[in-house]
Parts: C-alpha cells; sequence; structure tokens
C-alpha cells in the first residue's frame, strides 16, 4: 500500500465502524453513538488526528480495562451556576458531552453554567463542545488537560499537556465564530501524521529530548517535547505557556483530576507518572445565555457586522486576506460531507487492527 495514497470512507461508514466498536465492549448503544459523533466531528471538519485515526487508542484502552465502558457519572458538589462532575473513568467521549450538557442547562436556568470535571479520559476536539452550545443559542467553552507532551517556556522536558480550548459565537446570518486551539505551538496528532509520512515538521513546533529545536518528528516523539503556543519568548511563547496553565487549573486543579506531568497516558507508548495528584484527567466546560447580556438578536447582528467587517480586511501581499476562526473546518466539513473522510494508510491498518481485535467488520 502506498503510504501517501488516501482512501476515503463515507463519513456515515465510519460512524457505524466506530459505534460498533465501543458497542463491542460493552458500552451502551445511546453512549456508543455519542462517542462516534464526537469523532466523527473531528473527521468532517478536518481534524485528522483527533478523528477514527484516534479510535485504536481507545481500543487499547478498553482492552487493558484502563477506561470504565459503563460509567456511573455523578455530580459531586453543585451549586445553581457551577458543578464539579466525577466521571468515573468513563469514555471521556461520553464524560464530556454529559458534562457539557449540565453546563448548558445550568446557563438556560441561570445564565451561565460552568461545570470542572475529574476522572474523564480523552474528549475529543474541544470544538465540539461549544459547537454544541451553539444548538442551544448559547455562546460555549470547551477546554481539557491531557498528558504531558509540552515543555513550559524554557524547559527543556514535558511538564504540561497540549491542553486546548475552545470557544462559539452564533451569528444571524454569518455562520458562527469558532475557535479552537490547542495551547501547544502544535497539536501532537500533527506531529504523528509527520511521523506517519515521514516528513519534516517546521522549526518552533517542538524541541528533542536534549532541549534543541528538532525539525525530525521522531526527535520530538523520542523524548522530545513540543513547545508552547508562541514557541520562543522572542515569539510569545510565554503567552502559549500561560493560557495551557490556565487551562491546567480551570480543568484539573479546580476539579481534582491529575494535572500538569500527573496526567495520565492515553496512548500505551506513553509514559506512566511517577505519581498521582487527583483522579484521571480534566475537563471544564462553559455556556453563557446571550439574554442575560444583551438582546440575542441585537447580539448576532452585531457578530454578523463583525465578521463582515473582518472578511473585508485589506488583504496582506500574497494572499486572499484573514480567516474568521472556523472557516477552513467549515470548508473542510462541507467537502468532506461530499467527498468522503480521506484516511492515511497508516489508520488504515490501526483501523483493520481494530476489526480483528473487536470482530467488527471493516472494509
Amino acid at each position: 500500500m502506498n503510504d501517501d495514497a488516501l482512501t476515503f470512507f463515507a463519513p456515515a461508514y465510519l460512524h457505524d465502524f466506530a459505534r460498533r466498536v465501543f458497542v463491542s465492549f460493552g458500552v451502551p448503544e445511546a453512549d456508543a453513538v455519542q462517542a462516534a459523533d464526537v469523532l466523527q466531528a473531528a473527521d468532517l471538519r478536518g481534524i485528522d488526528s483527533h478523528g477514527v485515526a484516534r479510535l485504536k487508542t481507545y481500543v487499547d484502552m478498553l482492552t487493558l480495562g484502563r477506561i470504565n465502558p459503563t460509567p456511573n457519572i455523578t455530580v459531586v458538589r453543585e451549586r445553581p451556576g457551577t458543578a464539579t462532575v466525577d466521571g468515573d473513568n468513563g469514555l471521556g467521549l461520553v464524560v464530556g458531552p454529559w458534562a457539557n450538557r449540565l453546563a448548558m442547562d445550568k446557563a438556560e436556568a441561570v445564565g451561565s453554567g460552568w461545570v470542572s470535571v475529574c476522572n474523564t479520559n480523552h474528549y475529543g476536539i474541544a470544538g465540539y463542545y461549544a459547537l454544541e452550545a451553539l444548538k442551544r443559542d448559547l455562546i460555549g467553552f470547551s477546554m481539557t488537560t491531557s498528558t504531558k507532551l509540552v515543555a513550559p517556556l524554557w524547559g527543556g522536558e514535558r511538564m504540561l499537556g497540549t491542553n486546548p480550548i475552545a470557544t462559539a459565537f452564533p451569528g444571524l446570518e454569518e455562520p458562527p465564530v469558532v475557535v479552537d486551539l490547542a495551547t501547544s505551538a502544535v497539536a501532537y496528532g500533527k506531529i504523528e501524521i509527520a511521523a506517519r509520512k515521514g516528513e519534516p515538521i517546521p522549526e518552533g513546533w517542538a524541541i528533542d529530548r536534549t532541549g534543541a529545536m528538532t525539525t525530525d518528528p521522531k526527535g520530538m516523539v523520542d523524548g522530545g517535547a513540543l513547545l508552547p503556543l508562541g514557541s520562543d519568548r522572542e515569539h510569545g511563547g510565554h503567552k502559549g505557556y500561560g493560557l495551557s496553565v490556565m487551562v491546567d487549573v480551570l480543568s484539573a486543579v479546580l476539579s481534582g483530576a491529575n494535572w500538569g506531568p500527573y496526567a495520565p497516558p492515553f496512548a500505551l507508548r506513553q509514559e506512566i507518572p511517577a505519581r498521582s495528584v487527583g483522579k484521571g484527567i480534566g475537563h471544564c466546560f462553559g455556556a453563557l445565555d446571550i439574554g442575560g447580556f444583551i438582546d440575542p438578536d441585537e447580539f448576532k447582528r452585531q457578530m454578523d457586522d463583525y465578521i463582515r467587517t473582518f472578511r473585508a480586511t485589506r488583504p496582506a501581499p500574497g494572499t486572499d486576506g484573514p480567516l474568521i476562526p472556523g472557516d477552513p473546518e467549515r470548508a473542510a466539513e462541507a467537502d468532506r460531507a461530499a467527498t468522503g473522510i480521506p484516511v492515511l494508510p497508516a489508520v488504515v491498518r490501526d483501523l483493520e487492527e481494530v476489526s480483528r481485535i473487536t470482530g467488527v467488520a471493516f472494509g
């Protein structure tokens, strides 16, 4: 198989395959559909590292009993606008949506809702949760900790996760503004994709095990680290580092999850932390009722004006002008809904292995 050749799959086919795989481990049908929904959102929006490419890792963790397929998700502390949720070590793809719905319910009831989550696992793309808030006419926020992969500014080893954050704002006639980003210079999945393709990575993304900058993805994977958003001090790395710390505190310290270098690994090859300071990894979700601040239609009209104003920006030389956050993902979603999800050969092989492990037909 040519390692550069892509195989295209219908979104519904990959969704059904993922659903059946989760069910094969005893995940209840409704939860399996929910988990497949989150993976599909990543694939449709062009975030290939977090879609079916992650399914093999979920299967590995379920096989070893490191994820509870039937969690008893509970609220352990609650006030009208806030709560802490214990995910009972369930799939983050199930625990995350559960907690996000609670945050949205609270926003609709009292104007804003904030829910911090412990004892959970990898929850997919942060943007999925903010987009869900738009369906209920809310502004949404989502963030999560993850296994240590990122060096703090001026640090020479992994201490933080990629710690993504997302938020979404609705327009009236214009599409929503959707900000979805890792607080590292790049998502780890892009390092994995470069390694699979045998391609170099841009300078400023990562360091090797000695702490030196590297353009070899394997240099990062083999004991190196990602850099914070901005890379070095001169390019604003202190800002990405600060954002990552903010996500760590809101998602983990606030909820009672493991923070920083103590977040448990999601992939089998990743290092197991020396100690635990909490339960699992953590998420944090927020939702705001626009009507608590301004008339919702007036807000959306202003957002339309905002979007159109920025689209009219004079382009920089050699460019088509600024994009609105969320534009690339919307374009990918429209294209992939019509043409299918492109899957790399290495991922196809992983899915074939999943099929052999579970007995769920693939291909």
